[in-house]
């Protein structure tokens, strides 16, 4: 796995976590019964950005060691998810 592979790998991960974790929790204005003018009762009371941005960071970053590990250790290949035998190993195209 290269450099710019774990980062991209990293960063959907953390996009992905981060967009599960977004609704966990919420409390909206509609629910607290004080919706201020001119927004949505779905908006947000309280929104904790950074609270929310370190436990994302945390969860991912133990997914990221899991997933990457597998990867790395070649426990699961490109031949193991080939279903329809389409993928021809670089050797075998001579």
């Amino acid at each position: 796995m290269t450099i710019t592979a774990a980062i991209v790998l990293y960063a959907v991960i953390w996009f992905m976590t981060m967009f599960i974790t977004l609704p966990v929790r919420l409390r909206t204005q509609g629910d607290e019964g004080e919706v201020l003018q001119g927004t949505h009762a779905g908006a947000p009371a309280n929104f904790r950005l950074k609270r929310t941005m370190l436990i994302v960071t945390a969860i991912t970053t133990v997914l990221w060691v899991i997933v990457a590990g597998i990867i790395v250790s070649g426990m699961i290949t490109v031949e193991d998810m080939d279903w329809f035998d389409r993928y021809d190993p670089p050797e075998a195209i001579n």
